[in-house]
């Protein structure tokens, strides 16, 4: 009866030890949430400057909320198809540079990431470009050879091919793009989730 009774002690002793540790988790979870709710009203411009609003906070629980706003920030970097998701992405930068606290690693970081995002578009429109001359080209041949020369101007876009091998392109383009951005936003947080400052 006492191998019992010390068996369900230590199996209560573990099981109190395992509350305590889940506990402090529970709280990071808000903080960091904390942090994201920060982070979000920096980019729906109800805050300017994240550095000071998290000094503002406990020191012990900066850590955390630093890390909630390291996630949102990293998560408004995506490719630009757009204005708006370009601008957005280029304050995300400024914030995450803001939180960063004048760190060289992640400044060298954010700028890679901004050469990536401004390559992004640069070889969009190229490739886009090719795959238009090419299926000119091919669709001008197909006229030449028909007798056709000349006749109606050649709209690539219009080619039932077009889409197709388009959609090819960009998926494989943003791919390779989302790849390099992933493993730079990585790096960053990792850097900003444990980075004291």
């Amino acid at each position: 009866m006492a191998e019992i009774k010390s068996t369900m002690d230590m199996v209560l002793e573990r099981a109190a030890k395992m509350a305590a540790a889940a506990a402090p988790a529970v709280e990071n979870e808000g903080l960091i949430k904390t942090g994201m709710r920060f982070a979000a009203d920096y980019l729906n411009k109800k805050e300017t400057d994240l550095a000071q609003l998290l000094s503002a906070q406990s020191p012990d629980e900066q850590l955390s909320i630093r890390k909630g706003m390291a996630q949102t920030l990293l998560r408004n970097i995506v490719l630009p198809r757009d204005e708006q998701l370009q601008a957005s992405g280029k304050d995300a930068l400024l914030g995450i540079l803001s939180l960063s606290g004048g760190s060289g690693e992640v400044q060298s970081i954010c700028q890679e990431l901004s050469q990536i995002l401004e390559q992004y578009g640069q070889h969009k429109d190229q490739t886009t470009q090719q795959l238009e001359d090419a299926i000119r080209a091919q669709l001008e041949q197909q006229q030449a050879a028909q007798g056709m020369e000349g006749q109606a101007p050649v709209n690539p876009a219009m080619h039932p091919q077009y889409r197709e091998e388009l959609s090819k392109m960009l998926t494989s383009l943003n791919n390779q793009y989302n790849d390099a951005m992933e493993q730079r936003k990585t790096m960053i947080l990792q850097h900003l989730s444990t980075a004291s400052r």
